[in-house]
């Protein structure tokens, strides 16, 4: 008899032994952590956290400060997925490291400015101006193209725009220094403090330092630029499910909506990747 009540509790124990198991499991399973820049990207995500949730999917969000972390952490699997970059710097990083992440959809644009306490308009720069430029080689091509459509400079013949470096210039007439060593996220510091004749700020840092880029800027990137930014994941995860669903619903209309509301034109939902 007494052999019998110890089988049954042993059993019972399993029993919640394993029902413990399999609730950690699932837990694990439908906990999504992703890696974001604080602005605009971690408040997307905060945004979709309870449409998510709805969907069963416990969005986890870790924020970082610069541009060199968050894909180190991913490909470590330390994060399921970043949201913080645009492909050709993906596609850079990739080929420094020997990496595999993969883009899995476009999500928006933050139209790369240039902003100036000297000048109103690009084109009025005087000669020998200086233009500081962050650090970003994945963003050379697209502030070329912003001097190069003001008619300050042109490119190379035969050099794809979005891979050109400032040796690939061809002519500048106003022979304007291009210096870009800096920091991405000083930049808005350096334009406050009113240093250089030109500074070029990406939308998130300019966003976060209280800029309005449709107002301030000098010069602002189109809305057609292929520079948008992107969910990347490791290759392998590429058809998660819970992944999936993240993009899904960051390309909501609803969603969509809420980025034009919130940000003005700032930050641009992309309706298609193509």
């Amino acid at each position: 008899m007494k052999k019998q009540i110890w089988d049954i509790l042993s059993l019972i124990a399993l029993s919640i032994g394993l029902a413990g198991c399999g609730n950690s499991k699932n837990s694990k399973e439908n906990t999504l952590t992703v890696g974001a820049s604080n602005v605009p990207h971690a408040q997307i995500l905060k945004h979709i956290q309870p449409e998510l949730k709805k969907e069963g999917i416990n969005l986890k969000i870790v924020t970082f400060q610069d541009y060199v972390m968050p894909n180190k952490a991913l490909a470590n699997k330390e994060l399921d997925a970043n949201y913080f970059q645009h492909a050709p710097f993906l596609d850079n990083w990739n080929h420094a490291n020997h990496g595999d992440l993969v883009n899995v959809g476009k999500i928006h644009l933050e139209p790369i400015g240039i902003y100036s306490k000297k000048v109103k308009n690009l084109k009025d720069l005087k000669n020998n101006s200086t233009v500081l430029v962050s650090n970003n080689t994945a963003d050379y091509g697209r502030v070329l193209q912003l001097f190069k459509d003001a008619g300050l400079i042109t490119i190379k013949k035969g050099v794809n725009i979005t891979a050109a470096t400032f040796d690939d210039i061809a002519t500048n007439p106003k022979y304007l220094k291009f210096k870009h060593n800096l920091e991405p996220k000083l930049m808005p510091q350096f334009y406050q403090n009113g240093e250089g004749d030109a500074v070029v700020i990406n939308s998130n840092y300019a966003v976060q330092a209280g800029l309005d880029p449709r107002k301030d800027a000098i010069s602002l990137e189109k809305d057609t630029s292929p520079y948008a930014n992107i969910i990347a994941v490791r290759k392998a995860d590429r058809n998660q499910p819970a992944i999936k669903k993240l993009v899904q619903v960051l390309k909501s209309k609803s969603t969509q909506k809420w980025i034009n509301n919130k940000y003005k034109g700032a930050v641009i939902p992309v309706k298609s990747d193509k």
